[in-house]
C-alpha cells in the first residue's frame, strides 16, 4: 500500500481528494492537512510515499514543501494539484521533480490515471534491477499512448494502447473484464479501456457479455473471442 498525504488549504477540495483517493486500491491516507506547515510535521515523522500537493496558501507555496522535501531528502513523490495553469508555474515544478500536474478542476477520471500510473512505475522499479529504454519511456515518461497514431473507422486510436488491451485479454484467456478492471491493470483512463474494447468486439476479436446482479444495471465484460 502507497502512503499519501494531502496538503489542501480548502476543506471541500480536500474532502474530495480523499473520498476519491478511498476508491484506489493500493492506496492509503496516511493524513490530509490544510498548511504546509502541518504537512512538515506528518512528513517528519511518517513513510509517505506521495504527496498530493496545493500550490496556493494563505501564507506559503506548494513549492516550499518540496523545496523543504528535496533539501531533507524524503524519499516521497509530488502530484501537484492547483488551478495555476501558468506555464512558467509548470516549468519551475517539473524542475523540482514533480510526477504529475493536475489543473482543477479535474475529474476523477484523471486522478485515477495518474495515480494508476504512480502506481504500475513504482511496482515496475521494484522488481526489476535495471530496465531498458523502452520500458523506461513506458513508466516514466509515458511515451507510447500517443506514438504510433493510426485510424481506425476514422477515428484516432494508437496502436500502443490498441495492442496492450487486446494482448490483456489474449493473456487472461476466457476470463472476463470490466473496462474497469482492464484500466486498472494496464495503467489507462476507464473511458479509454472503453474505447478500445468496444474496437476490438466491433473487429470481432473481443466478445461482451452482460453480467446481471442482484441489484443495479448489468455490467459489460468482455473477454478474448
Amino acid at each position: 500500500m502507497y502512503k499519501v498525504l494531502i496538503v489542501e488549504d480548502d476543506p471541500m477540495v480536500r474532502q474530495i481528494n480523499e473520498k476519491f483517493l478511498e476508491k484506489m486500491d493500493g492506496f492509503v491516507l496516511e493524513a490530509s492537512v490544510s498548511t504546509v506547515q502541518e504537512g512538515k510535521d506528518i512528513l517528519a515523522k511518517s513513510s509517505v510515499n506521495l504527496v498530493l500537493l496545493d500550490l496556493f496558501f494563505p501564507n506559503e507555496k506548494g513549492q516550499d514543501l518540496i523545496k523543504w522535501i528535496r533539501a531533507h531528502d524524503y524519499q516521497c513523490d509530488v502530484i501537484m494539484i492547483t488551478a495555476d495553469k501558468s506555464v512558467k508555474t509548470i516549468e519551475e515544478l517539473l524542475r523540482f521533480g514533480i510526477v504529475d500536474y493536475l489543473i482543477k478542476p479535474f475529474t476523477f477520471e484523471r486522478l485515477k490515471e495518474s495515480l494508476n500510473r504512480y502506481k504500475m512505475r513504482k511496482q515496475k522499479f521494484n522488481d526489476e534491477k535495471n530496465i531498458e529504454q523502452s520500458q523506461l519511456d513506458k513508466y516514466v515518461f509515458f511515451e507510447g499512448d500517443s506514438e504510433e497514431k493510426e485510424t481506425m473507422d476514422d477515428n484516432p486510436f494508437s496502436k500502443h494502447t490498441y495492442d496492450k488491451v487486446l494482448r490483456y485479454l489474449q493473456h487472461h484467456g476466457d476470463k472476463s473484464f470490466t473496462a474497469s478492471e482492464v484500466a486498472d491493470d494496464i495503467g489507462v483512463s476507464r473511458i479509454t479501456a472503453r474505447r478500445y474494447l468496444d474496437l476490438l468486439e466491433k473487429e470481432n476479436l473481443v466478445v461482451m457479455d452482460l453480467e446481471y446482479g442482484k441489484i443495479g444495471r448489468p455490467k459489460n465484460k468482455y473477454r478474448i473471442k
